[in-house]
């Protein structure tokens, strides 16, 4: 049986992932990306070229990594990316269980009031993705292998919570299992 490719929670539907990273060093020398849909960006690469990057028909979607280190010069850019005209913030979990993630899609959320998509990308499991969505993400692309539809139903792990404070998990019209 082949795996769906369906791997991607978004709007609490189960999708195609179409977003493509952009290499510097893989796209025959060009600095940015060609305007179209699909590009995901570096946080460098959008730092280094902001100006050519804004003002496109196709915003481009930002790839954080979890090891990234925020001082004072990068967090007056990453408030500027929370307002730009992007696509969507991806962060990176290199393993699940690295909680650095976690860490940044609360600063998103509550420090640089970032209202747009943020997308859980890597190490993403079954098992994670309620505490994800709870810490601010919207969007999970499931890591191969692990069943989405299985992933899209953890979202409903829980009726009541805690922490009134964070956000609530996306509701989805899957009846919860």
């Amino acid at each position: 049986m082949s795996e769906s490719k369906q791997n991607l929670i978004r709007g609490g539907q189960l999708t195609v992932n179409e977003m493509q990273c952009f290499d510097v060093n893989n796209e025959q020398a060009l600095l940015i990306p060609p305007d179209d849909a699909v590009w995901m960006v570096t946080f460098d690469t959008w730092v280094a070229h902001r100006l050519l990057l804004e003002g496109r028909q196709f915003p481009v979607a930002v790839f954080i990594p979890s090891d990234a280190d925020f001082d004072d010069a990068i967090s007056t850019q990453l408030h500027a990316l929370c307002q730009a005209d992007i696509a969507l913030i991806a962060i990176d979990f290199p393993n699940y269980t690295d909680g650095r993630g976690y860490s940044l899609a609360q600063l998103l959320r509550n420090v640089y009031q970032w209202h747009g998509e943020l997308r859980a990308v890597g190490d993403v499991m079954i098992d994670t993705v309620y505490y994800l969505a709870r810490c601010g993400f919207d969007s999970f692309l499931i890591k191969p292998g692990h069943d989405a539809q299985l992933a899209l139903d953890a979202l409903h792990t829980f009726s009541d919570t805690y922490q009134k404070s964070y956000r609530q998990p996306i509701k989805t019209n899957t009846p919860n299992h």
